[in-house]
């Protein structure tokens, strides 16, 4: 899979505060790619690089196959976290207008206009000020804005904030179909649930740095522990009994299907010991399955940013 967007060793500074320091990002064709970090970290600032509205101090950018252009914009969707619509303009009217600037004729803005109207239920909304919508709704208008022109890359910033669940798995929907029609989105957030439901790969960037990169099921996998599921059936207090010097931690299953049997979370005080715990487990209990416990990405984005501060620290 080739790459949409390739931005290599950016670096920029402001006065006082290096805002990116050596940051590699590399955006694979037709996925989407979740651009995390805490407030402050830089995200934001590669956002702007990326949409040619400010440029690096070093490194460059490179869009389909070249370096990007102040023209490569057109090929570019963006939605910011701060977003702004003329409040006293009716709702159609001002998609219509964003949709022409963007290079559409009026009659097919407001064909496409239309049908994204019904597609998120905002169809009624057409001629009403946007004064009257709530938040939602007004960012429901902008996500449409923003995507009217069939963007060969789409970048959304915080895309979910003020989205109650309903709305926001509509929006989650949206992105996925745009992404298998062809389009690549970047999206920059806070929300670790949207990432594992959205994103093929991350960036995570702390402090003005790229700290981790991969693919969502390899970096969960590379940052599996020792936890584990154990399904089975019978009595508990046998099962626990036998594992016991095996595990440091031994807790009740929060997800447990009573149809497949009894479950508990484990953790091995040594990872080696593995076969050992599957052996007792199987002789004190009819055993139905056991199975890895794959790290969140909350967790990995937890433990990733602590680990990346603490060894700042070490090295100041």
């Amino acid at each position: 899979m080739s790459n949409l967007l390739e931005a290599n060793g950016i670096v920029k500074n402001y006065t006082g505060h290096k805002a990116l320091d050596d940051v590699t990002v590399h955006v694979p064709e037709g996925s989407v790619y979740g651009l995390l970090g805490p407030n402050g970290a830089g995200k934001t600032t590669l956002i702007r690089i990326i949409n040619h509205i400010t440029a690096p101090d070093a490194g460059e950018v490179i869009f389909d196959g070249r370096p990007l252009t102040a023209d490569d914009v057109r090929y570019i969707g963006y939605l910011p976290e701060e977003r702004g619509l003329y409040k006293k303009m009716k709702v159609g009217e001002q998609a219509v207008f964003f949709a022409r600037l963007k290079g559409l004729g009026k009659h097919d803005a407001e064909v496409r206009l239309r049908e994204w109207f019904q597609r998120l239920e905002i169809d009624n909304w057409w001629n009403k000020k946007v004064e009257e919508l709530s938040k939602g709704m007004a960012q429901k208008v902008q996500f449409i804005i923003t995507v009217l022109h069939q963007p060969k890359l789409l970048i959304f910033d915080e895309p979910f904030s003020g989205f109650d669940p309903i709305n926001a798995n509509i929006l989650k929907r949206e992105i996925l179909r745009l992404r298998d029609e062809g389009a690549t989105v970047i999206f920059s957030t806070h929300n670790m649930n949207s990432v594992e439901e959205l994103c093929d790969h991350i960036t995570l960037i702390n402090r003005s740095r790229n700290i981790l990169t991969g693919n969502v099921e390899e970096l969960r996998r590379s940052f599996g522990g020792n936890r584990f599921r154990i399904t089975f059936e019978g009595d508990r207090a046998p099962l626990t009994e036998a594992i016991t010097p095996l595990v440091s931690y031994i807790g009740e299953d929060e997800e447990e299907n009573k149809s497949a049997g009894r479950s508990l979370i484990v953790e091995l005080a040594d990872k080696g010991a593995r076969r050992e715990l599957i052996d007792r487990a199987n002789k004190s209990s009819e055993l139905i399955g056991f199975e890895p416990l794959l790290p969140s990405i909350n967790n990995i984005f937890i433990n990733a940013v602590r680990n990346s501060t603490e060894q700042n620290g070490e090295n100041q």
